[in-house]
Formats: C-alpha cells, structure tokens, sequence
C-alpha cells in the first residue's frame, strides 16, 4: 500500500495514525552552520517535568527512552517516538526546535524541513519563511481525543538556546548571575546572627553549555570503568597539517576539543585543558576551560589566517618532546597526565616515535592517539607490540568519522585502557595513589 503523504503550511495540523512508532525527521538543505535539534516532552502547563525530558544530541533520550535521538550528520536528526509509550504518561506533547551552533540566522538557512512518519502516513512542513532568529520551534506533536496531531509552528526565539529551553521550562545558568548570587550567599551567610545562622541560597539552575551536558556521558564512562574519583592533568594535541585543513573549516577539530575540554573539565584538578597543535612545527597554545570553550580553535588558530604556519608535515617526534619536558622537567607532579592525540594520518617516524614511548614510559604520562579517516598510522597501529616499555602507556583506535560517533562510544574508546594504565601505574609508584 502507498503512503499517504501531507504537506502542511505554518498554523496546521494533522492526525497521525495510531501506530507504534512515529519518526520526526529534520534536515536542511544549506546552512551556515550546524543544527541542533531538539525535544522538550512537556506536561499541560507547557514545561518539562525535570531537564530529563528535554531530549538532544547529549542527551539523546529521556529516562524510559519514549524519546530517542539520532544525529544523522551536521544538518539532519531524527527522533523515534514510541507513540504508545507516550500515550501512558501524563505529558501531553512533544515540542520539536533547532538552534544554530554558530554563525547567522535561519533567514540564512535553505530547505529546512520537519517530518512525520508512520507506517502508511508521511507529514511533511517546509519551513520557507525567512527568520532573523537563530532558534525555532518547528513542530508540536500533541495529544488529540485519543490520538496525537502534528501542528506546524515555525516560530522563532531571539537568542538561541538559553530563550528556547526556558520557554519550555528548562532553566539555564546564566554564570554571571549565578557568581553574584553565590558572593550574596556567602555575605549573608558570614553576617548571620546566630539566632539565624542558615544561609540564603542561590536558587539552583540546570547548566546547558555543551560541555556541562558533555560532562554527564564522561561522568558515566568514568563510572562505567570505576574511576569517576580519579583526577588527572589532561592535554589535547591537534594534527595542523595540510591534509587537515577541511575538518579545520568543517569545525570537527573544535567540536573534537569540546568533547576533550569535557574530559578535562570533569578529571582535571584544576579543570584546565593544556592544548597544543603540530604540522613539522608544535605549538603550546594557551591553557583554557569550560568557561572559554567558544570558537576556540578559531581564536587560538585561525583558518585561513594562520593554517599552513605550522609546515604541512606531520612531526609527531617534536611536540611529543615538548610535552614530556613540560609534563616531566617544568612541571612535575604526582598525578597521572592523560593526553589525548588527535592525527589524520601520514605517520613515519617509527622509531622516533618508538623510542619515545619507551622513555616516557616510566613517567605519569598516558598516550591515547586517535586517528580520523582511513590513512596510514604507521607504528600506532602497533602499540601493543611496542617492546622495551616499563608499562604499557599508550592506546590508539581510529574512527572513520568523528561526528558519526556517539558520545558514549567516544568516551567508552578513550577510557578503554587507561583504567589499567593507572592501576599499574600506581602499583608500581609512578603515580600517587588517591
């Protein structure tokens, strides 16, 4: 039988039959920069019950995953609702939007479209107007009778994120705000009469940055590997080549430092990610956390500007170097120090590289390299059978695409060997045991 398929302009709605599934599909066809999709399951007053129930790419399903999200690629998601699921709780519509993580507005955007599928039922919504605001509501799938209807929205947040989410009863940190409340806090607490010494409170919010909700899948990966106390100096270390370049302009090398900087900010003792970026010359660049996160790349090493400065090789030998000594001779500690190295490829320097993990090997230094694409990884590809190490201090996989793989499968790799690396490492007193 074929389905029935239809289109539907802004302010309308439509049945969905009472299958077990529906699909809601989002894509586009242009777009400055990448979509962030979006669910908020809502209850008769318009807000969510708690954050678990606004459903994204870093939280990609509510707690008994009525909800689930796929990120298909930077310009299209999709969500599987089990309808029959939804029809037993007391929320009573799901609100679909998007938000641009970048620059530009959706009047930049082309071919955007929100769909409906169900077994024999396709609704499909372009949205064509225009809209100078970088956040939308597409679609509301809500209850109807004894059925769910599909409304067309469109309707725009100036803003972003932050308007969009608190719209829907999600409350985001402003962190300005929240350091005055806290010296308020503080203030109140330390005049207190001692009649009265209970402190006023800052009411609490629910952090949304990326990195805050990054932070949650390493928090489980940690758990998962019985870890989660483990503190760690952690740096990131970015191939500059001039066979990077494209994932440089495709922003993956800055969403790849967001998902490390999450690491850091969730291990480090400090919270402060080291980074440096290497082509046949390295560069320290500066240290930064959670707070800094935004268009880093760009700002620390900008493209076109400054891409090329670095040589278009690949000398892995010479910033490897420049990280032991900053890690062994200029500053020293007891804690382990993860490194997490990120290279597309062209690796030939073997024995350098060898002896070099060799040496470190008896330092507090953990190598995790990670390579991108199909390419030649040379010695990587071999670590296991690397001899002469006093503990095997390193591990490597490589991922076709970066931005294909989940969060908990990304965290899941880089925590693969680390966990006995640091067991051993503390056995054999290279580490301070915590």
């Amino acid at each position: 039988m074929s389905k029935s398929i239809i289109r539907m302009v802004t302010g309308s709605n439509a049945s969905l039959n009472q299958d077990v599934s529906v699909t809601i599909r989002v894509s586009c066809k242009q777009s400055p920069a990448e979509l962030d999709l979006s669910c908020f399951m809502v209850q008769a007053d318009g807000k969510v019950p708690s954050d678990d129930f606004f459903v994204f790419y870093n939280q990609p399903a509510d707690p008994k995953r009525t909800v689930q999200f796929t990120q298909n690629d930077a310009y299209s998601g999709q969500f599987e609702i089990n309808v029959q699921a939804l029809q037993a709780t007391d929320l009573q519509k799901c609100v679909f939007g998007v938000t641009l993580d970048g620059p530009g507005t959706f009047a930049d955007v082309k071919g955007l479209v929100i769909s409906a599928k169900t077994a024999d039922t396709e609704l499909i919504y372009e949205v064509n107007e225009g809209s100078a605001e970088t956040s939308l509501v597409l679609a509301e799938l809500y209850r109807h009778s004894s059925g769910f209807k599909l409304r067309a929205v469109g309707r725009g947040f100036h803003g972003g994120l932050k308007p969009l989410a608190e719209a829907h009863g999600v409350v985001v940190a402003d962190e300005e705000e929240e350091r005055r409340q806290t010296e308020e806090t503080i203030a109140q607490t330390a005049s207190a009469s001692s009649v009265n010494p209970a402190p006023v409170r800052p009411a609490a919010s629910v952090h949304l940055t990326k990195i805050d909700l990054l932070k949650k899948q390493v928090a489980i990966s940690l758990r998962k590997k019985n870890i989660e106390q483990e503190k760690a100096r952690v740096a990131v270390v970015f191939d500059a080549s001039g066979s990077m370049y494209q994932l440089y302009v495709n922003g993956v090398v800055q969403r790849a430092f967001e998902r490390v900087l999450a690491v850091a900010a969730s291990m480090d003792d400090d919270g402060m990610l080291d980074v440096w970026f290497f082509g046949s010359k390295s560069a320290r660049k500066p240290r930064v956390n959670e707070r800094d996160f935004e268009n880093y790349v760009q700002r620390t090493y900008p493209v076109p500007q400054a891409f090329g400065g670095l040589g278009s090789g690949n000398n892995e030998p010479l910033v490897m170097k420049d990280i032991i000594q900053k890690y062994t001779k200029e500053e020293p500690s007891g804690i382990p120090t993860y490194i997490v190295f990120f290279s597309d490829g062209g690796i030939y320097e073997t024995n350098k590289i060898s002896k070099l993990l060799v040496s470190s090997s008896k330092h507090n230094l953990f190598w995790q390299f990670v390579g991108l694409g199909h390419a030649d990884f040379g010695v990587l590809r071999h670590l296991d059978d690397l001899r002469g190490r006093f503990l095997d201090n390193a591990d490597f996989f490589a991922l076709d695409d970066l931005d294909r793989v989940s969060d908990e499968e990304l965290y899941d790799r880089l925590f693969n060997e680390y966990p006995e690396w640091l067991r051993q490492a503390k056995a054999k007193g290279i580490v301070r045991a915590t």
